[in-house]
């Protein structure tokens, strides 16, 4: 089912989660146990990240230093793959445009739409320490809002060759939305601007980055709205889990953590697990009052900090 007919289908509100492969050489048996501790809480979805690749260094042990070039956690579509066949829950795959061509990104939906997946996240993805050359006849998306174009176009059944008696493929396809602005864009204005474009171009649901004031998440719904962007918006929540995370969370996904929380957690550093887990429970309550039909968890993996807020709710 797609994310979209859960969403209108849905009777009471549910939540989603969001995992990451393993790194490169682990087992998947990691995340197989994350998904098997998600399963009695009848996920509707899992999204499942990805991954460009990255230049790494290593010194050798004559001392010269070797650069390589690897994906650091492959196998998204194989991870997507499992979870829907094995717990027959449906999957979102993440799709980038950040190291990847267009044919290659042809290639995975085509691989997608073989394996019953229909649910992609459209993203530019972050910029890393490695442009990936270009070959001769090869093409780019540089932004999200041309791999939407370009996912909307195979739902039509136009491929970038120049095909006869082709058969369209069926996706739904999300898009990310920053209820405190992309760090790139000038203003508000002009981020619910490319948002619309994403939208426009056939983008049928938006998923929230984090946030840790529902206020935000209100306001962005409504600039939104106001804007003409008129599909579902589903808000994400992340589980703050140690102090570093007071710096590392708005350095990397440039959020602003409200006063009233940091303040919690600088009188009680030694109890941050347990009001992280208060404040985003409080989110949730929230944001279900508010009427929303899903919350997206970002946990990375860590389960257990989820399950005690999922639980209340059933």
């Amino acid at each position: 089912m797609k994310v979209i007919e859960h969403l209108e289908r849905a009777n009471n509100p549910s939540f989603s989660y969001e995992i990451v492969p393993p790194p490169r050489g682990r087992s998947v048996k990691d995340v197989i146990e994350v998904v098997e501790t998600l399963d009695p809480f009848n996920p509707p979805w899992i999204d499942v990240t990805s991954h460009s690749a990255g230049a790494f260094y290593q010194e050798k042990d004559n001392g010269v230093i070797e650069r390589r070039i690897f994906k650091k956690r492959p196998g998204s579509i194989g991870i997507c793959g499992i979870i829907q066949n094995r717990f027959k829950i449906d999957t979102v795959t993440h799709i980038l445009t950040e190291g990847f061509t267009k044919e290659e990104t042809e290639d995975a939906l085509i691989e997608l739409n073989y394996l019953g997946i229909h649910n992609v996240l459209a993203l530019r993805g972050d910029s890393l320490n490695y442009k990936k050359p270009v070959q001769k006849l090869r093409s780019t998306n540089q932004y999200a809002s041309e791999l939407v174009h370009q996912i909307s176009n195979l739902k039509k059944g136009i491929f970038l060759e120049d095909l006869e008696n082709t058969n369209s493929l069926d996706f739904c396809v999300g898009v990310a939305g920053y209820p405190e602005k992309h760090f790139e864009a000038p203003n508000m204005k002009v981020d619910m601007q490319y948002l619309k474009q994403k939208v426009d171009q056939g983008a049928d649901y938006i998923v929230t980055q984090m946030f840790f004031d529902n206020q935000k998440y209100f306001n962005f719904v409504q600039n939104c709205r106001d804007f003409g962007i008129n599909v579902p918006i589903i808000p994400g929540i992340k589980v703050l889990k140690n102090v570093k995370q007071l710096s590392r969370l708005p350095r990397t996904f440039h959020v602003d953590l409200p006063t009233e929380f940091v303040d919690q957690v600088n009188e009680s550093p030694h109890h941050v697990k347990e009001i992280g887990m208060q404040w985003a429970k409080a989110q949730v309550q929230g944001l279900l009052e508010f009427g929303v039909p899903n919350v997206h968890f970002y946990i990375m993996n860590d389960v257990k900090s989820i399950l005690g807020i999922v639980k209340s709710f059933f």
